[in-house]
């Protein structure tokens, strides 16, 4: 690892008694109100050293090696773990930098492997050095023979779209639960002051309320801004971050599901250069189920025709259904789902199995017929009652999209249906490999 590793480590000891003063602020105080000056810089010339010697012990007895069939990542001072991954179950190898990382020159190597839960990481590497890894894990990912994939460099990219910074901002403003908070904040303390008159209990209450609304739109500016979308023979690559900055691949032929989120006061909203789509133009969010990774934002927000061009290169061949294609449950599914109902709607196209829910924020999830791992007809009693039926289908990435509250006999066939059309698309579907021809 690179030689400040050590010191991203060696703040464990410091933080387990950080961890203990907060979980036990009176004990603390008092254990510190017993130590003179004497006693606290003897404490200090103690913990320092110690802290030190553990970041650089644990730093030593960390390494990495890339072998003709696996990356082994060997760590451990005390108790040792080597991780073997083998490098045909790569499925996303991603460079991120913390703001410090930036400031220093290194970054952090995440890699997304089928069949497990957590990333495992390399962190910290040269940021040149992470960045030439990368290429080569992903190159052998790819099938390049070993002495021919270091000298394969990272894919060349073609820059697919930019969200400006002033349009990230103005999405954050439009977005309902950013209100929700903000009226929370206005309407608690409102009648918490009502019921009480104790100015502390209202400030007590109204300062995290605003404080949450605030912290949830800046964060997500701040993990948001400057979403840049690259296409590269290895996926699509997707850039972001004012402070920590991060590089990530959307992992081609791994994506199981596309969602194409409209929250309600981003439908008529026009961008300068945003036409008239077939599906009624508006701002759309585009989230991602991937299989063996943990990315899920594809688009922060985007005009929806340029959403949609985007998503043909993440699922070729599919095109988003026009929302007139959708059909609704029948009109008996009201006494089951009261209004809510009017936001469901189905459709099954050639390439995908594609469903709709929600009033005020609809969200379109596309499923492709290959990515079909299973699918089942479900109903509760009230719904046998009504020949009503969910259809639920599920994929690689251990999600379910379901069509809800269609006519029991329409499900039945829909179930059969679509067992077939599952099959045949897992025998026509390319290859899940990086670099794919």
């Amino acid at each position: 690892m690179h030689p400040v590793t050590p010191l991203r480590r060696a703040w464990a000891p410091v933080a387990v008694l950080v961890g203990w003063a907060a979980h036990d602020p009176d004990g603390a105080q008092r254990q510190l109100t017993r130590l003179t000056t004497t006693t606290l810089l003897i404490g200090l010339a103690v913990l320092l050293p110690a802290a030190a010697l553990y970041g650089f012990l644990t730093w030593w007895f960390t390494h990495f090696a890339v072998t003709d069939t696996e990356l082994r990542i060997r760590t451990g001072l005390l108790f040792r773990r080597t991780a073997h991954i083998r490098l045909e179950r790569i499925q996303a190898v991603d460079v991120t930098q913390p703001l410090l990382a930036r400031v220093v020159g290194v970054a952090k190597l995440k890699l997304d492997v089928i069949g497990t839960g957590k990333k495992d990481e390399l962190a910290f590497l040269g940021a040149g050095e992470a960045r030439a890894l990368r290429a080569e894990l992903l190159a052998r990912a790819a099938g390049f023979a070993p002495e021919t994939a270091h000298e394969v460099g990272e894919a060349p990219s073609t820059r697919l779209l930019r969200v400006p910074p002033g349009v990230l901002a103005v999405s954050l403003l439009l977005t309902g639960a950013t209100w929700g908070m903000l009226a929370a904040a206005v309407a608690v303390p409102a009648l918490l002051w009502m019921a009480t008159h104790n100015l502390w209990t209202v400030l007590a209450t109204a300062l995290p309320l605003a404080g949450a609304a605030g912290a949830r739109s800046v964060g997500r500016f701040v993990a948001d801004y400057d979403w840049t979308v690259a296409e590269s023979p290895d996926g699509l690559r997707l850039d972001h971050g004012l402070l920590d900055r991060a590089h990530e691949t959307v992992p081609p032929g791994r994506v199981q599901t596309v969602r194409i989120i409209e929250p309600l006061l981003w439908r008529r909203w026009r961008s300068p250069r945003s036409g008239g789509a077939e599906n009624g133009g508006g701002w759309v969010r585009v989230e991602l189920d991937v299989a063996g990774s943990s990315n899920s934002v594809l688009l922060p927000v985007a005009p929806r025709e340029i959403a949609e061009s985007v998503i043909a290169r993440v699922l070729p061949g599919v095109t988003v259904p026009p929302r007139s294609s959708l059909s609704r449950p029948p009109r008996r599914a009201g006494w089951c789902r009261p209004l809510w109902w009017r936001g469901y709607g189905l459709t099954v196209t050639d390439a995908v199995f594609a469903t709709r829910h929600g009033l005020l924020r609809r969200s379109l999830a596309l499923v492709p017929h290959a990515k079909v791992q299973s699918v089942r007809l479900t109903q509760g009693p009230w719904q046998r009652a009504r020949g009503l039926a969910h259809v639920r289908v599920d994929t690689g990435a251990n999600k379910t999209v379901t069509a809800r509250l269609r006519d029991a006999g329409e499900a039945a066939e829909l179930l059969r249906a679509q067992a077939e059309r599952s099959r045949t698309g897992r025998r026509d579907a390319r290859p899940d490999r990086w670099m794919a021809p």
